[in-house]
């Protein structure tokens, strides 16, 4: 990767006001390859052990992908989808053997040691950079408000109050494909940052909360801050909540 910058980043989970968690998030560095980085997110539906085992499963096939993949000779976006296809098709073996009905979200980014950056995601988990302080792009949501958003039957802040907002169009384990929605990022630089998160976190921030938050702390600052508001903000409610951040800082 450039030489301009060091990588830092962390990872936040935690339970809300849920009696159990069903969202899981790692960050992986490749085994053999420095400066390859694979974040992934999965937000788990379907009752307490069923969405735990959907988003369990999405990390157990991301680390055994990952592993076997080289940046030199692999398609890094082949191997996003096949991490989402692999994990669906699993997710829908279990609820036949399970006789459950497990669901999960994914939010995925890679970095490579050339400097690009391969996101794909699944459901209302979000993938969001920033630089220096301010947005440039995020993930749109397989959601029923998101389809009304982008009809301009309602705006992003009515979108967040909507009675049908935890409606998703869309995520793993479901009898149709999942959506496969990639975005490449051809070149990071100092001062940028990435994050993953669920709607347990996203839900009470804007976008410029976010970037400015990011940009003014750590990683690891950022993850606890961001959790301590949201619970805050939920007032009793909150959803699981997990998010990861990388952090591109420039070089003195």
């Amino acid at each position: 990767m450039s030489k301009g910058y060091r990588i830092q980043a962390s990872t936040g989970l935690h339970k809300g006001d849920r009696d159990y968690q069903q969202d899981q998030v790692n960050l992986m560095q490749h085994a053999r390859i420095p400066n390859c980085l694979l974040a992934v997110l999965a937000d788990g539906m379907g009752g307490r052990s069923g969405g735990r085992k959907a988003s369990d499963q999405v990390m157990l096939t991301a680390k055994q992908l990952f592993d076997r993949f080289d940046p030199e000779t692999d398609d890094p976006r082949a191997l996003l989808k096949q991490i989402v296809n692999e994990s669906h098709m699993v997710i829908k073996l279990t609820a036949v053997s399970a006789e459950q009905e497990p669901h999960s979200t994914i939010a995925a980014f890679m970095l490579l040691p050339s400097g690009e950056s391969h996101w794909i995601h699944a459901g209302d988990s979000r993938v969001y950079h920033f630089r220096q302080g301010r947005l440039l792009h995020r993930t749109y949501d397989h959601s029923y408000v998101q389809t009304l958003v982008n009809q301009g039957e309602i705006t992003e802040q009515e979108a967040l109050d909507h009675p049908h907002a935890n409606i998703l169009m869309g995520c793993l384990g479901t009898e149709n494909d999942p959506p496969l929605d990639l975005h490449m990022v051809n070149k990071l630089n100092a001062g940028d940052a990435l994050m993953a998160c669920s709607d347990g976190i996203w839900h009470y921030f804007s976008p410029e909360e976010l970037a400015s938050t990011i940009a003014m702390l750590t990683p690891r600052e950022a993850c606890e801050f961001l959790i301590q508001k949201a619970r805050t903000r939920a007032r009793g409610t909150g959803d699981n909540m997990s998010l990861v951040i990388v952090k591109l800082d420039p070089l003195i």
